[in-house]
């Protein structure tokens, strides 16, 4: 059986003024997907234009499947103005109406029929603007996979109430601490300290959210200090993290890298254990290189084969440019 999955939503191009990066965090997720091999079906769209290009290049390169691509002649393709400090502190301008926010329903629902997928993952930036979130929410309305939410706030592009109809429409919502502590502002009887994620009020409130908006599971990053997951079967599952090996670059898209081997976890059928292990050591990885996603692709045939010695009897994906 093929474990398919579709991802939902923007692909853009971080532009430093002296160089241009490809990132969204969707679309870093569906090339980590498709660097583990899995087959991958990217919706978004993009401008004709020279950004546009660099992000076909990049599904190019990691083999996700065009058939979710649009291109939207005269729309520019979606772009970050990123500003660095003299304290290497960054500022970001996500630049408003980009082709990634006029995606077509018709063209999205004919690429997702055509794929029978697994898990159908989504965010909220890409919803900013009334004609994506109608596609979006189309999708939602047919697919019968299991429905993926990173909600992925951003201050000032992402409104409370895209934020509820969201985690109505999600079965696994996946969060960081400050996330966190937004959705206990909106929506909880108390806004408990995160910074204690064992204690009894954290877990209360959690379960008490997942209980509202019918949540199977709930996911928390808590970057050095690893993750914590929760279900609605009553599981309550940590991992404290993995340091980072070699120098530390940024954590940018670091969240990205875990939810795809978390997903990719879930579709092979790890433990809650090792899942979350392996989500946080792939993620601290991320921050030793710049970048949210590796340039040598060989890498991810390289974690498959230590998590292959390391217990699981799954067979070996075959990533770019590797045979299994």
């Amino acid at each position: 059986m093929e474990h398919a999955v579709t991802v939902f939503g923007e692909a853009l191009v971080d532009d430093f003024s002296t160089r241009k990066v490809v990132g969204g965090a969707p679309f870093n997720l569906a090339r980590h997907l498709a660097g583990f091999g899995l087959p991958v079906t990217m919706i978004t769209r993009i401008g004709d234009d020279a950004n546009g290009q660099l992000i076909r290049d990049e599904f190019a390169r990691f083999g996700v499947r065009e058939s979710g691509l649009q291109t939207g002649p005269g729309e520019a393709t979606g772009s970050v103005h990123v500003e660095v400090g003299a304290d290497g502190s960054h500022q970001f301008t996500i630049v408003p109406d980009q082709a990634y926010d006029h995606i077509d329903g018709a063209a999205a629902l004919a690429a997702s029929q055509a794929t029978q997928s697994s898990i159908f993952c989504f965010g909220t930036l890409a919803q900013r603007d009334p004609q994506s979130r109608a596609a979006l929410h189309a999708l939602l309305e047919q697919t019968q996979a299991v429905r993926f939410l990173d909600l992925n706030l951003r201050a000032g592009f992402v409104e409370e109430t895209i934020v509820f109809d969201s985690l109505q429409q999600a079965d696994i919502v996946k969060v960081n601490e400050e996330e966190l502590q937004q959705l206990f502002k909106w929506y909880c009887h108390t806004c408990p300290d995160t910074v204690n994620m064992e204690c009894i009020s954290v877990d209360t409130e959690c379960r008490a959210m997942m209980h509202n908006f019918s949540l199977s599971a709930l996911v928390v990053t808590m970057g050095a200090r690893g993750a914590l997951y929760l279900s609605a079967d009553g599981a309550h599952v940590a991992d404290h993290g993995a340091t980072t090996e070699g120098a530390f670059v940024n954590s940018v898209g670091a969240g990205d890298a875990f939810n795809a081997v978390f997903l990719m976890g879930r579709l092979r059928g790890w433990t809650m254990e090792q899942t979350l292990a392996r989500a946080n050591a792939f993620a601290a990885s991320s921050c030793g290189h710049a970048g949210a996603v590796p340039q040598d692709l060989s890498c991810y045939a390289q974690w498959m084969e230590e998590w292959m010695r390391s217990g699981t009897t799954d067979e070996l994906f075959s990533a770019p440019g590797v045979t299994s």
